[in-house]
């Protein structure tokens, strides 16, 4: 058992909030019992996730997308009050962190995502270094298609790939979540592909202009390594239990 403010001195020191500008709260979002004996990690403070926590007997909540953005309503209604009663009725903590969980060199969802594909990051690239770029640990290459069918079956996901033909693909880029806007970084860092997990319209051209291989791979999907690795770590660091619960996401 450890307390609630062992657990987030704990988080914030493994993945340092403070220097990164984010586009909601780091750390402690809501407030619950001050004794964790479990912790349930997922993806996003849903309500199916928040309900799977209360089925699982948990204390406290560690998540990637948490409850509170940049621009929100503010209002307390709908979806926002069904999640908060939830949590409050309960009495579990929520934990949440956004890009210091993405950029962790060893346990983030970049670095995680990177180990499961075969690929060893040597540089960083793009807005506070969140992107990873480096090649295959084998010192292999693919061709656009091999590299898309890899990332299938590793992730259980469908793949959207532009661009990329003809050539080997030997430096890799990739940044998860919904990183699309980090392409021409990629592309300006010296990628021959980069894997996310979303597009959006411009990208499909600058994959074909430039002819660099771009992969879409899902957000959530490319997002679900992260949140357990740190918590797991954090939880056997504290002396308290740890689960992980993957509540399935199709984007």
């Amino acid at each position: 058992m450890a307390s609630a403010q062992e657990l987030l001195q704990a988080f914030d020191s493994l993945l340092t909030p403070e220097r990164f500008s984010d586009y909601g709260p780091n750390g402690l979002q809501v407030e619950g019992k001050p004794d964790v004996r479990r912790v349930v990690s997922g993806v996003t403070a849903s309500r199916a996730l928040i309900e799977a926590a209360v089925a699982a007997r948990a204390d406290a909540l560690f998540v990637h997308h948490g409850l509170f953005w940049r621009g929100q309503d503010g209002r307390i209604t709908g979806w926002m009050k069904q999640r908060l009663a939830l949590l409050l009725r309960h009495d579990i903590n929520l934990f949440a962190y956004h890009l210091p969980l993405d950029a962790h060199p060893e346990l983030g969802n970049n670095a995680q995502f990177g180990r499961r594909l075969g690929l060893r990051a040597d540089a960083r690239f793009g807005q506070q270094d969140l992107g990873f770029i480096g090649a295959r640990e084998d010192g292999g290459t693919w061709s656009a298609a091999e590299l898309a069918r890899h990332v299938e079956q590793v992730l259980g996901h469908g793949v959207v790939q532009v661009g990329g033909e003809g050539r080997p693909l030997q430096r890799i880029a990739w940044c998860t979540g919904g990183a699309q806007g980090s392409f021409e970084a990629a592309i300006a860092a010296g990628a021959d592909a980069y894997v996310t997990g979303e597009i959006s319209e411009p990208q499909a051209h600058y994959a074909r202009e430039c002819g660099v291989a771009f992969l879409a791979c899902g957000h959530h999907a490319s997002e679900r390594y992260g949140a357990p690795a740190v918590a797991a770590h954090v939880a056997a660091l504290c002396g308290v239990e740890h689960q992980f619960i993957d509540i399935e996401n199709p984007a």
